[in-house]
């Protein structure tokens, strides 16, 4: 058990059975009455954002989630294959777990981070950063810089992201998937 004052960024509750993930939280400390925190929670398993103000020093059940290196193996339609590093087993996760944000930077054999609950993989974390191919791409030509020196690019997963003029087709380059953004040449 904890306390409103144990409340950290990321830290997962347990509230009615479901479990919720502390994306923001507030101490105020009125004028006038007791102190409070307010907080914003996000559901682990449907995603939906709820605020909630507690009164302070009220008691909560954490959660303690193990995480847990995995590897993606494979997708058949619906379901996306996963080994875990430790003990070999194949997990199957769905894509609205995965979310349409990550699933446009997962490549075949991409080392992932898993959080477990009770045996259960409930959220995958990709890396922040990935190195893709570039699959297709215009020819930058010197000079036309009236974009900004950009240019569209689609990825090898299928994602789209801006890239300077000077990178090609077929060159490999380091993405921040959190942002879409083009960092560098590998």
């Amino acid at each position: 058990m904890a306390t409103t004052a144990d409340f950290r960024t990321g830290m997962v509750l347990e509230i009615d059975g479901q479990l919720y993930q502390l994306t923001y939280f507030q101490h105020v400390k009125p004028g006038k009455g007791g102190a409070f925190v307010r907080s914003k929670l996000k559901n682990v398993m449907t995603g939906a954002v709820t605020d909630r103000t507690w009164n302070a020093g009220e008691r909560v059940k954490d959660v303690r989630l193990e995480r847990r290196r995995i590897q993606f193996s494979y997708a058949d339609g619906h379901f996306y294959h996963f080994m875990d590093m430790q003990t070999y087993d194949d997990i199957m996760i769905t894509d609205e777990i995965l979310g349409e944000d990550q699933l446009k930077y997962l490549k075949d054999g991409m080392e992932c981070e898993g959080l477990v609950h009770d045996g259960k993989v409930l959220m995958v974390d990709l890396p922040t950063f990935v190195e893709l191919q570039v699959a297709k791409t215009d020819p930058g030509v010197r000079g036309d810089t009236a974009t900004g020196g950009t240019k569209r690019a689609t990825l090898e997963t299928g994602a789209i992201i801006q890239v300077p003029l000077f990178v090609e087709e077929g060159e490999v380059i380091r993405v921040d998937r959190r942002e879409d953004k083009y960092l560098t040449r590998v």
